[in-house]
């Protein structure tokens, strides 16, 4: 704790803060915000007494029984970059109004706590380590609406070339000077950046990877990071979109986590020898995903637009499997890491339409659930495949093709994500019951493609 209060005190004498800022994340994960001027005493009463708002307006409480209040989480605090007041900035904890302020038991940033903290329980590992890979476009201008008689959408790109994206170089990459300014602001807010690059998409795809944390840290930099582009994309003027599939036949836009397991601070994963020298509690971890990835998806791909990414035959990871080569295979083991203490695979199929709380969450009580069981990939016919995905001489099976398949699979099951009470039954099934609400309003929209295909029957 005296590392923290440090760091509040090198804040708070670095300059005159004028606001406090709380934020935290609704059940979708969209991020909201409160704000209270700064003065002394301030930081010791919201971490007594918090502050009160409305759950129901978040997506968690029903509104006859939405009170809740936030307190600042100091191990978070920054200086917010994008506000002119000398603003700083917390996530939050979220508890109950109960006379001993009891911790909300669908507060995510608890339950990611929580999760990792069964490894140490079940003596699997100390901690997990998360490394994810950012897709996003950027356009010129977007444009788009939607009304019962009137729907739309026009993109303009800046960028005019043709063919591959992957790593173009100027003049053709129009971007790179808005990815090194976002790479600085990234590095201010305490988030180790690897490297940054265009993508495939030739309309203006990017990406930008980071290092190494651990669950709970890894989520909040997920948030903060797109916090981050999407401000400084509006404040140069650009459109900047995370959605996983924006353009008819252009890349869609994934975000991969590279992941493994610590035990007294050594790779938990690792064995010198073994196939990707991985141990065989990292194939169980491996098996125990694979198995449970249709289920993943409701959390992993949680909107419409998800399946439109999620397509077969193509660089998506749609295949049930794992290996070293295929990036169709849900699981790709890197084969250019030499490091024993980075082994690790990396999990393709999520998008950053995802809750990182509940994505990160999911995959790692599948892991877990994998482990406890012994679920043998290559038992389970789950590979390795070095070889093409779609070769008919395999039997592969697929990720779910849309929202609605991945939420039948997640009823069907979610034992695994119950283990130790991590995840309630009553928020799975408020989940499942939001999402699908929401897979029936967008499907029974019309489309401007079905008016192409069909106005004229």
């Amino acid at each position: 704790m005296e590392k923290w209060e440090n760091r509040m005190a090198d804040l708070l004498r670095s300059g005159e803060i004028e606001f406090i800022d709380l934020k935290v994340t609704d059940l979708n994960g969209r991020l909201h915000h409160l704000t209270l001027p700064y003065r002394e005493g301030l930081l010791d009463k919201l971490m007594t007494e918090g502050v009160g708002f409305d759950g129901s307006s978040y997506g968690f409480q029903k509104v006859e029984n939405s009170d809740m209040i936030m307190k600042p989480d100091l191990d978070t605090a920054l200086i917010d970059q994008f506000r002119q007041a000398r603003t700083l900035s917390f996530f939050t904890r979220v508890y109950n109004t109960d006379a001993q302020n009891s911790p909300y038991p669908f507060d995510l940033r608890h339950i990611a706590e929580r999760a990792e903290s069964l490894l140490k329980k079940y003596e699997i590992a100390d901690a997990t380590m998360w490394g994810p890979e950012f897709e996003f476009y950027i356009f010129k201008n977007v444009q788009f609406s939607s009304r019962n008689i009137h729907a739309f959408y026009q993109i303009e790109s800046g960028q005019k070339f043709s063919g591959n994206g992957y790593h173009i170089a100027n003049p053709l990459d129009l971007y790179d000077d808005f990815r090194d300014e976002a790479v600085k602001l990234l590095q201010q807010a305490g988030i180790d950046v690897k490297y940054h690059h265009h993508e495939v998409g030739n309309l203006g795809q990017q990406e930008i990877e980071t290092y190494f944390d651990r669950l709970l840290p890894t989520a909040d930099k997920i948030i903060l990071t797109k916090y981050i582009l999407h401000n400084l994309a509006a404040r140069e003027g650009l459109a900047l979109t995370f959605m996983p599939k924006p353009v008819y036949k252009q890349a869609g836009s994934g975000l991969h986590v590279h992941h493994y397991l610590t035990r007294n601070s050594e790779n938990a994963f690792y064995e010198k020898g073994g196939y990707a020298n991985l141990n065989q509690n990292a194939l169980y971890y491996i098996g125990g995903v694979l198995k449970h990835a249709p289920a993943l998806c409701a959390f992993t791909n949680p909107t419409t637009n998800s399946y439109k990414r999620l397509v077969p035959g193509v660089e998506a990871p749609t295949a049930i499997n794992f290996g070293q080569a295929n990036r169709a295979s849900c699981v790709r083991i890197p084969r250019y890491v030499r490091d024993p203490h980075k082994t690790r695979f990396e999990y393709r199929p999520p998008d950053a339409t995802a809750n990182p709380y509940l994505m990160l969450t999911a995959i790692m009580m599948a892991g877990l659930d994998g482990i406890i069981n012994r679920i043998d990939p290559v038992k389970e016919g789950f590979g390795p495949y070095e070889a093409n995905d779609f070769d008919p001489k395999i039997k592969i099976k697929y990720l779910p093709f849309s929202l609605v398949q991945a939420l039948d699979a997640l009823e069907k099951d979610h034992d695994f994500l119950t283990r130790d009470g991590i995840l309630s039954e009553s928020l799975i099934e408020h989940w499942m019951n939001s999402k699908r609400s929401e897979f029936t309003e967008i499907s029974n929209w019309p489309s401007p493609i079905e008016f192409s295909e069909y106005f004229y029957f």
